[in-house]
């Protein structure tokens, strides 16, 4: 029911978007053949049409130029119950949206994690939002008390921001008591639209980026660092939701020149379809097919609560991969070797490395399985594990479909995403009612760089059909 109610609203604001639109084999040493030489050349070519032709991203940029915000919205009030907006844009706002529960609150135990995970030169990138949603006052004092008493020095800082809001004084759509909710779950996903549509309104303009996390988790260390790199890395690439937990909605990024017009959609259609499959069908107006997702998690959620969501969501826990199995393969490279290093050496799970010398842009290295794999996560270590030396200054890892002839490569190629400091640690994911299978992965380089090169290992999970049923 869910499915078809979306695509009426798929194809609804579709046409509200095209409306703006239309105003506007020595196993030492390879042999290099003809059919590598031609390789490489496809590459080139590959790589100059991304620089020549980033025209071809003004569909996203038109896309994202629309930001109108709902008439709700710019009637929204908001109360300053703690801190103050900092004087200058940081990078990433860090939004929590909070509500009074039955089986008491995790947000101090969230905002003790939260800091306790970061630095000082961390925190200074960064600015932590929090809206008390609920509207009972006796609440509302208790909780910004304990919040003034135990984060004071970071309110002075400016670091932390505690907010409250309502809608003109009109009742919040989700209301429990509104008769026009059918379910305890439908009034629940409306009033947590409604609730996140007010936090992402105020941050619109604190920050180039902003990240949700639930008032219910757990921070690892120096997750800050890895965002901050990861947004780094990919900062000329598009993306619309960038996903640093499997949690359905603590660990994803936006852009904050998305967030008024996914807040004006919150509230256009707040009520029947949960968030986080909400936010998947936003990504896929915005043309990311695919999720984007990091591993390892570096958000979790800290006990059982709320006991509702269990009924309202599916259960979220946190898939276990353990050790690779890398299927067979054979590995291709156009790069020289250096130290009687083999390319295989990059793919076998062990010590060894290949190494080379001042890799050149177009230089890749390709994994060509031996049979077509569900492949469901890849990571790339390159550089030296000890002294993080001879690390890819620029590489992205693509994956590859329908292999050529005597295991040469594929004749195709989409990116899975940039090396974040030499690595690359992703969930593979296929595009709805795909069967495609993976049969390359290619580790390109981007730009040449005079020194060694160590690509140290690669890693492949897949999934096999007995694990899926």
């Amino acid at each position: 029911m869910h499915h078809c109610l979306w695509k009426c609203i798929l194809v609804a604001v579709s046409l509200i978007f095209l409306s703006f639109f239309l105003q506007e084999n020595n196993e030492e040493r390879l042999t290099y053949n003809f059919s590598l030489q031609e390789e490489k050349k496809k590459i080139l070519w590959q790589l100059n049409q991304e620089q020549v032709t980033s025209e071809s991203k003004n569909h996203l940029e038109n896309f994202k130029d629309m930001q109108k915000a709902s008439p709700l919205l710019q009637q929204a009030n908001y109360k300053l119950l703690a801190g103050s907006p900092p004087q200058e844009k940081k990078l990433l706002t860090i939004g929590i949206s909070s509500e009074q529960h039955p089986n008491g609150s995790y947000l101090l135990s969230t905002l003790h994690s939260l800091f306790q995970a970061s630095s000082e030169h961390e925190l200074n990138c960064i600015v932590v939002l929090v809206l008390l949603s609920d509207p009972d006052p006796k609440w509302l004092r208790r909780t910004v008390g304990s919040i003034s008493e135990l984060f004071k020095p970071h309110i002075e800082a400016q670091k932390l921001l505690v907010i409250h809001s309502s809608l003109d004084d009109s009742p919040l759509p989700g209301d429990l008591n509104n008769s026009s909710h059918t379910s305890h779950c439908e009034a629940h996903y409306s009033r947590q639209k409604v609730n996140y549509a007010l936090l992402m309104n105020f941050a619109v303009n604190l920050s180039e980026y902003f990240l949700i996390i639930e008032d219910y988790v757990h921070c690892t260390s120096k997750f800050i660092s890895t965002i901050y790199w990861t947004l780094s890395a990919w900062k000329e690439l598009p993306w619309a939701i960038l996903e640093f937990s499997s949690l359905s909605l603590s660990g994803k990024v936006f852009h904050t020149s998305d967030l008024s017009r996914l807040s004006s959609l919150f509230l256009l259609f707040h009520k029947d379809i949960p968030i986080h499959v909400f936010l998947s069908e936003f990504r896929l107006l915005l043309t990311q097919n695919v999720p984007i997702r990091f591993s390892p998690s570096v958000f979790y959620h800290i006990g059982n609560y709320p006991a509702f969501e269990d009924t309202c969501f599916p259960v979220e826990k946190e898939e276990v991969f353990g050790e690779p199995d890398n299927p067979v393969a054979s590995v291709l490279t156009d790069m020289m070797a250096e130290m009687n290093a083999i390319p295989q050496y990059a793919y076998t799970l062990n010590k060894e490395c290949y190494s080379t010398l001042n890799p050149v842009r177009g230089n890749y290295l390709t994994v060509v399985l031996e049979k077509p794999q569900k492949v469901i996560r890849i990571e790339v270590l390159t550089g030296s594990d000890k002294k993080g030396l001879y690390w890819l200054q620029q590489g992205q890892v693509e994956l590859g479909y329908d292999p050529l002839e005597n295991s040469r490569g594929c004749t195709r190629y989409t990116l899975l995403g940039p090396l974040v400091e030499g690595n690359l640690d992703q969930r593979v994911f296929r595009e709805e009612d795909s069967v495609e299978e993976l049969s390359c992965i290619r580790l390109l380089v981007l730009a040449s760089q005079e020194s060694w090169l160590l690509i140290r290992q690669i890693k492949v999970w897949t999934r096999h059909e007995e694990e899926e049923s």
